[in-house]
């Protein structure tokens, strides 16, 4: 693994049960890296994702993600590799029984904070990154979807992730309110974080070209290669 790769993958195989998805998956992220990934609904986006996740266990081929090794990780250490990793999904997957501040606390308790002040205080920086800094006491239903969406990627924030990791992150969202999402997006990998993004949305693409690697007919074709 190169020093500035984030992901690193070798030869993979990636299984969803005991259906092979995708065969022969090479592929480097480096730090501060922005990336598409582009494939059909089925294509096997989201189980690659889940892999990089350690959701999917890899069973085939060597893979390092923020220096774990995800052929070896143990159960007990997939929380560890999580907290380097900030995961956007789709329906924004907020608690609808508690507050925008509830949402972020629930995360930061879960994964290991103890001082009360440090997690106000984290919980602001975030939640100022996003430009809800008013919105912390609201209910996720009292948001709309695009504010819905700036709480998941607070929440992946929180613990200052190494990489994010979106899948279909405007999926549910109008195209103004999706231009937003993939500003922010944009800034935060400038600011250092590797953003590896799945998306069948060509039109966000077309106003914020990066380097696209695709799933297709069981492979993934990276435009760095062609």
């Amino acid at each position: 693994m190169a020093l500035d790769s984030i992901i690193s993958l070798d030869k993979v195989s990636i299984f969803q049960k005991h259906n092979l998805v995708l065969t022969n998956v090479t592929l480097n992220v480096d730090k501060g890296e922005f990336v598409y990934l582009l494939g059909k609904t089925g294509s096997g986006k989201s189980s690659l994702l889940k892999t990089l996740y350690a959701d999917l266990n890899l069973t085939e081929g060597a893979a390092t993600v923020a220096g774990f090794d995800l052929k070896t990780i143990k159960r007990k250490d997939i929380p560890f590799l999580r907290r380097k990793l900030g995961i956007v999904f789709q329906d924004f997957q907020l608690l609808t029984d508690r507050s925008v501040n509830d949402n972020l606390l629930f995360v930061l308790k879960a994964t290991g904070w103890k001082d009360k002040a440090a997690m106000q205080k984290r919980m602001q920086e975030v939640l100022d990154k996003v430009n809800l800094n008013t919105k912390g006491f609201k209910m996720p239903h009292e948001l709309s979807g695009g504010e819905q969406q700036r709480v998941s990627i607070a929440r992946a924030l929180l613990n200052d992730p190494e990489l994010i990791l979106a899948d279909e992150p405007t999926g549910n969202l109008d195209p103004e309110t999706s231009e937003g999402i993939m500003n922010l997006l944009m800034e935060i990998s400038k600011n250092g974080r590797a953003v590896l993004i799945a998306t069948h949305d060509i039109m966000m693409f077309d106003k914020f070209p990066s380097r696209t690697i695709k799933c297709e007919n069981g492979k993934l074709v990276d435009s760095l290669n062609n």
